[in-house]
């Protein structure tokens, strides 16, 4: 890796590269997450979207035939010809895309009524910056719902989360803590009023592909495994391929 790569400049290509395959992701186009937030979103017809690190587009699918329009932000331009394609697709009209970082939203203050973001924050290097642009960008009254993959807390737990995370993926950053989490949102100024928990099993073989990991990282990921402590393995379920199962979260808020 080049010296002057920056960390946005890392994301940029892994996500790039793998756009068609977060495309069809199972992981990413299912899950209880997206269906709360299909009921979340029946009643806000006329509200304006921003659906930041939107990936492929799966949440913007999900709330584009729920709302008035949606703009899908990411730093990948892949990922957001990505979501064109998908939107074609499935004759979505109302979906718009815009290029950019989360720590610095390129839209007016008071410009959406909804913010949405899921499996993206624990690649972003400011979290907390970046949730003050959202309180920024967002209109009084309006309505933050972010999903991801969080860390359970405990020290041993955690480290076994963030090495396999960071050996997966070059441009993982950290999965929070839902106490983390909470503070990151009160110090926004949002008012954090719903929190909702699940697990998230993934496949082992399909999680590694689908970030093209190299062999090493693979092998060192399974060793790594292996050795790990009864209650680590425990409670992430791993199984005998590697299969492993993870706490996520969806964060509810509003701007008073």
């Amino acid at each position: 890796m080049s010296e002057k790569q920056t960390h946005h400049d890392l994301v940029e290509r892994q996500f790039g590269e793998q756009a068609n395959a977060y495309l069809t992701s199972s992981v990413h186009a299912q899950g209880a997450d997206l269906q709360k937030l299909a009921l979340i979103l029946k009643t806000q017809s006329q509200a304006k979207v921003l659906d930041i690190g939107c990936g492929a587009g799966h949440v913007s699918f999900t709330a584009a035939p729920l709302v008035h329009s949606v703009i899908a932000y990411d730093l990948s331009t892949d990922m957001l010809n990505a979501v064109l394609k998908g939107a074609s697709e499935r004759q979505i009209s109302n979906i718009q895309t815009a290029c950019g970082i989360a720590e610095s939203l390129p839209f007016e203050s008071n410009s959406f009524d909804i913010v949405l973001s899921r499996y993206s924050a624990h690649h972003w290097q400011n979290v907390s910056l970046a949730l003050n642009e959202v309180y920024r960008v967002l209109k009084p009254g309006g309505k933050v719902v972010f999903m991801d993959v969080i860390s359970p807390g405990n020290p041993v737990l955690d480290i076994y989360l963030q090495t396999v995370e960071a050996l997966r993926d070059r441009s993982h950053v950290r999965d929070y803590s839902i106490a983390e989490w909470s503070r990151f949102i009160n110090e926004s100024g949002l008012a954090l009023s719903e929190i909702s928990t699940d697990r998230l099993q993934l496949e082992f073989s399909s999680w590694t592909q689908r970030m093209r990991t190299p062999q090493h990282y693979i092998d060192a990921i399974r060793a790594f495994q292996q050795e790990a402590s009864l209650e680590v393995k425990s409670y992430f379920a791993i199984d005998a391929d590697g299969t492993f199962s993870t706490d996520i979260a969806m964060f509810i808020s509003h701007k008073n």
